[in-house]
C-alpha cells in the first residue's frame, strides 16, 4: 500500500542543511588543493609517500579529513533527508551540528595532529546517531501506519 505526505514548510531547513554541507565540502577540497601545492604532492596521487615527501603527514592530515568527510556524507544525506520527512526540526539541528563538527573535524586533522580533529569534531558521531535514530522512528513509523 502506497503511503503519501506531505512536506512541511520545515523541512526546507532540511534542505538547507544539506546545501551548507555541500559548500563545507567544495571548502574542504579546495583547502586540500591548496595543501597539494603546498607540500608539492601532485594528481593522480592519493596520499603522499613519507620516503618521497618529509611533509607527507601533513598532507595525508589534510587529505584525510576531507576524505573522512567524504565517506561518511552518503550516510549523512540520507539521514537527515529521511529523518526530517518526520522531524524536520531535530533533523536539520542535527544536521547544522553535524556539519559544525565536521568543519573542526576537518581543521583538526589539518593541523597533522590527527588526534586533534575529536576535539570539537567528534560531536559529528553524537550528530549522526542522533540522525539515525530519526531516520529509525520514521522508518518504524511507517510500519506502524501500514499496520494500522
Amino acid at each position: 500500500m502506497a503511503v503519501s505526505m506531505e512536506l512541511t514548510k520545515e523541512y526546507g531547513y532540511v534542505v538547507l542543511t544539506v546545501v551548507a554541507y555541500a559548500f563545507l565540502n567544495f571548502w574542504m577540497s579546495f583547502q586540500v588543493g591548496k595543501a597539494r601545492r603546498k607540500y608539492k604532492v601532485f594528481y593522480p596521487t592519493l596520499y603522499a609517500i613519507e620516503s618521497e615527501n618529509k611533509d607527507a603527514k601533513l598532507f595525508n592530515c589534510v587529505q584525510r579529513g576531507h576524505q573522512n568527510s567524504l565517506e561518511m556524507m552518503p550516510l549523512f544525506f540520507v539521514t537527515v533527508l529521511v529523518g526530517g520527512l518526520q522531524h524536520p526540526v531535530i533533523a536539520a539541528a542535527l544536521g547544522v551540528l553535524y556539519t559544525l563538527a565536521r568543519f573542526f573535524y576537518f581543521k583538526g586533522y589539518a593541523t597533522g595532529v590527527p588526534d586533534n580533529r575529536l576535539k570539537l569534531g567528534g560531536l559529528n558521531f553524537l550528530a549522526i546517531i542522533g540522525l539515525i535514530l530519526c531516520t529509525a522512528s520514521f522508518g518504524i513509523n511507517l510500519i506502524i501506519r501500514e499496520a494500522i
